[in-house]
């Protein structure tokens, strides 16, 4: 799996438009902010490719040596088939030195969506992830931190929102 940097209009289009479709409202940030905090290089946007067809992406954030997954989704045919854990692979390969981590739903909330919730924890889990003991509400939506074999602070965790976007909207994440 590759791992292409999306600095060109024909791949942020197929990004956005998975973006808007694999995540909630009430979990999106305007799309524009991201690709604009990604020509300072606090964020990373990714296309997910193999020879060349694209099966997914990939949005971190990054502050000192802390990098967030902030969005990470394959595209619904492409799933099932091993690209979501060989681009999570490359991921952590690709920022391996640094403290690798990311947020996921909740899976101690009732929901009706809660067997998706415990197959996504269940998914990272195998990946190589582990879990922080830090949970959160991010601008309302109850979420559990995992990482890569890393330790982090509640106050780092918050450090990187406000590094990225701002003391306004870390203040945004009450930490549980």
């Amino acid at each position: 799996m590759q791992l292409i940097p999306a600095t060109d209009n024909h791949r942020l289009q197929k990004i956005e438009q998975l973006y808007q479709t694999a995540f909630p409202a009430c979990e999106r940030k305007p799309f524009s902010n991201m690709t604009q905090r990604q020509t300072t290089g606090q964020v990373d946007i990714f296309a997910l490719e193999e020879n060349g067809a694209f099966h997914g992406l990939a949005i971190t954030m990054k502050a000192l040596d802390l990098v967030l997954l902030d969005y990470f989704a394959i595209a619904d045919a492409k799933r099932g088939q091993g690209f979501g854990h060989s681009s999570l692979q490359a991921l952590i390969s690709h920022y391996a030195g640094k403290r690798f981590f990311l947020e996921i739903e909740s899976t101690r909330e009732p929901s009706p969506n809660r067997e998706q919730r415990l197959r996504r924890k269940s998914f990272y889990l195998r990946g190589g992830m582990t879990e922080l003991g830090i949970e959160a509400v991010v601008f309302g939506v109850p979420m559990e931190l995992l990482s890569c074999q890393a330790k982090l602070t509640a106050a780092e965790y918050v450090g990187v929102y406000e590094t990225v976007y701002g003391a306004g909207k870390a203040a945004h994440i009450q930490i549980l």
